[in-house]
């Protein structure tokens, strides 16, 4: 809805589009009710998004591309910042990594990854949390979960390799049909050419040596091979640059996976767990 707290509250992107739209707009000579009918939109609609008091919409961009953008994407590219700027704040910068990857190592220790979650187990994670969302903000949240699996098939493919903790695979998130179906759905991503699922299993310590005890993380190499570290906890992150720490995280990845199953091993075991013969 639009409001005056929004102009006070608009985002960077939110104000550059409104600032090119506007230019744009003049430049064709339109005004906001011809641009409103170029676009399917209320001139009253044109005006929210020039002033940011209603900022442009996904749907919108795309509009205000193919009226205005003339082949710059211009839009296109804000439709991108845009999405990234819903996240939570701590969450901003990794994304726009996480997107451009060549390669993920990740480790799951309390819930299952978000970019393996399926949008059930998605929605009862963020709508169960502390402190409550409202409605409209939990379903922004969860759609912008499942629109970050678009990386399993982004060309070129990156590797991703996720080590999941197996306490997590038996924490019932949602309900049972709703881990049921998450169980299966982990199951079906192991399959894919390029990614690597392993399960490091509750007895991993038993013999004295455990390399898990400091918690989740995200390794990521960049496409300029940088290899850098992403760490979240309690609605607070660390993204690590230094190579000499990033290295110390790399070794300790390296000792949980191989205090994990194998990959069929840690198939098996999801199958099972999901109640699907091995």
């Amino acid at each position: 809805m639009a409001s005056a707290e929004n102009k006070e509250t608009a985002s960077p992107m939110a104000l550059m589009v409104a600032e090119v739209a506007r230019t744009l707009r003049i430049q064709r000579g339109w005004t906001q009710e011809q641009l409103g009918l170029e676009l399917g939109y209320s001139a009253a609609a044109v005006s929210a998004m020039e002033t940011c008091a209603q900022p442009a919409s996904d749907a919108m961009l795309v509009e205000l591309e193919r009226a205005l953008g003339n082949g710059t994407t211009v839009f296109e590219t804000a439709r991108r910042y845009m999405r990234m700027e819903k996240y939570p704040q701590q969450f901003q910068d990794y994304a726009l990594l996480e997107q451009a990857a060549l390669s993920l190592q990740l480790f799951a220790t309390n819930v299952v990854h978000g970019l393996f979650q399926t949008e059930a187990y998605a929605r009862a994670l963020i709508g169960g949390g502390y402190p409550p969302l409202s409605e409209q903000r939990v379903e922004e949240l969860v759609q912008l979960r499942m629109e970050r699996t678009v990386l399993f098939d982004r060309d070129p493919l990156p590797m991703i390799e996720i080590i999941i903790d197996e306490a997590v695979l038996r924490r019932v998130i949602g309900g049972e049909e709703v881990m049921r179906e998450q169980l299966i759905h982990l199951v079906e991503c192991a399959r894919r050419r390029n990614v690597t699922l392993l399960v490091l299993p509750l007895d991993a310590g038993k013999y004295g040596e455990y390399a898990a005890g400091h918690g989740e993380m995200n390794l990521v190499e960049t496409p300029a091979h940088e290899h850098l570290v992403y760490l979240e906890a309690q609605d607070e992150s660390l993204l690590i640059s230094a190579p000499a720490k990033a290295s110390t995280y790399a070794r300790r990845y390296a000792m949980i996976r191989a205090q994990a199953l194998g990959p069929r091993e840690s198939l098996d075991l999801i199958k099972r767990l999901a109640g699907v013969a091995v």
